[in-house]
């Protein structure tokens, strides 16, 4: 535990275990059903970090009326689809149709040019390959790749985002030989569906147009297909707990009440899913007007290093985690430069947007993902966490914003990508 916990008034023993257990208890329980996005579980989970943001009293985002920070992307549903070749109808499980379109029409007569894969290919890699291409095509697959096809074709079944639609299709079809004359008829459905970050502030009390933000995200998996009779994903350790951490600290800061830059706290969604949540809240802002972004995920167990520590995704690329370490002197706790970085984790959070943008934002972690079993399976419970780390965390997260916080520090700009 911390040496120095109360320094420069800054009291981090206001951060209490118990209210901590309680948040990720809540947001990680089955209730939530994992938190996929789109779900009844999704909208729960809102509902509570929405509850938590009233009760701190913190204030919405301008020009936002509550809460939420709601946006629309496009889902793509798989429909109908209907086959014939040579005078046969074609069941439609040997059908896989990767394609954005709402509707497809072929027949021999449309020239769509016409691959065959036969015995003896490496077809994941074919797969991938003619995907790649970017040209629509009918192949014609040897029905000794039926297994790897089944698993495509359950895949390509799944409502997904559509960030751009493709202009090309690709359909595979698990025929022994290619059809003279064939008839594909295939109906999909592609809707606006909607989507909420969930965010509040703090304004500064000198320098307004200055933010500092808090992030997580509050989304996970959902239901999965079942484990040992366990199907729901919980997400406790990715990313509960970081969401936590963000309701934690907005409470800390708000009693605290000492801040000259404007903090904004916002649990993303659709992290799982592409990162879409973030990259809304990133295209609502001047990053220009960003000084630094402490992004948090996985907290919920000890790092590489040990106790009291925890790594900054991105730590060479500005004076970020410099700063973090200065604000600690005098307690126990040390960030470190990410160990992992054949992972390219900086890239993979909700801080890649405004990274992109020149923001000095960092994700803060202390996930060993090189050998973390429970990762994205449904063993990611609470029972799972080390709640004492996660309080340590949010506790050094904490203190060592404070400068950033306070309007003394500002860390060096990301070259933009």
């Amino acid at each position: 535990m911390f040496l120095l916990l109360n320094v420069f008034g800054q009291n981090v023993n206001q951060i209490k275990e118990k209210e901590v257990a309680r948040i990720i208890a809540k947001l990680a329980s089955d209730e939530m059903q994992g938190r996929a996005t789109f779900s009844p579980g999704i909208e729960k989970a809102a509902q509570f970090i929405e509850s938590e943001f009233k009760k701190i009293g913190l204030q919405p985002l301008p020009n936002e009326k509550g809460f939420r920070q709601s946006f629309s992307i496009k889902r793509f549903k798989p429909g109908s689809i209907q086959v014939n070749f040579n005078g046969q109808v074609i069941s439609s499980e040997n059908v896989l149709a990767s394609t954005d379109q709402e509707m497809l029409s072929w027949t021999e007569a449309s020239g769509i040019e016409q691959i065959q894969l036969g015995s003896g290919v490496n077809f994941l890699n074919r797969y991938r390959e003619i995907l790649r291409t970017n040209k629509s095509a009918l192949v014609w697959v040897n029905p000794q790749y039926a297994d790897a096809f089944k698993r495509l074709r359950e895949s390509s079944l799944r409502v997904r985002p559509v960030v751009k639609a493709r202009t090309s299709s690709v359909v595979f079809i698990l025929a022994e030989q290619p059809a003279n004359t064939y008839s594909i008829n295939i109906k999909n459905t592609l809707e606006d569906s909607q989507l909420f970050n969930v965010a509040g502030v703090i304004p500064g009390k000198s320098k307004t147009q200055e933010l500092v933000v808090f992030s997580g995200h509050y989304d996970h998996l959902g239901i999965v297909k079942p484990t040992e009779g366990d199907s729901i994903a919980n997400g406790a350790d990715d990313d509960a707990s970081g969401t936590t951490a963000v309701i934690s600290l907005a409470k800390y800061f708000k009693k605290l009440n000492n801040n000259e830059r404007t903090l904004i706290f916002v649990a993303f969604t659709a992290e799982e899913i592409g990162g879409f949540g973030s990259k809304y809240f990133s295209e609502q802002l001047n990053p220009d007007q960003v000084v630094a972004m402490f992004n948090i995920e996985m907290i919920g167990k000890e790092s590489k290093f040990g106790k009291n520590n925890a790594f900054v995704t991105g730590y060479e690329r500005s004076d970020f985690g410099e700063i973090l370490q200065k604000n600690l002197e005098g307690t126990d706790f040390k960030f470190y430069p990410d160990p992992y970085p054949q992972q390219n984790l900086f890239y993979r959070s909700d801080n890649a947007t405004l990274a992109a943008l020149g923001v000095p934002a960092h994700t803060i972690s202390t996930d060993q993902i090189d050998t973390d079993k429970l990762y994205h399976t449904v063993n990611d419970e609470v029972e799972s966490l080390d709640v004492k780390n996660i309080m340590a965390t949010i506790k050094a997260i904490a203190l060592s914003s404070r400068s950033i916080v306070g309007g003394k520090d500002a860390p060096k700009r990301i070259p933009k990508l």
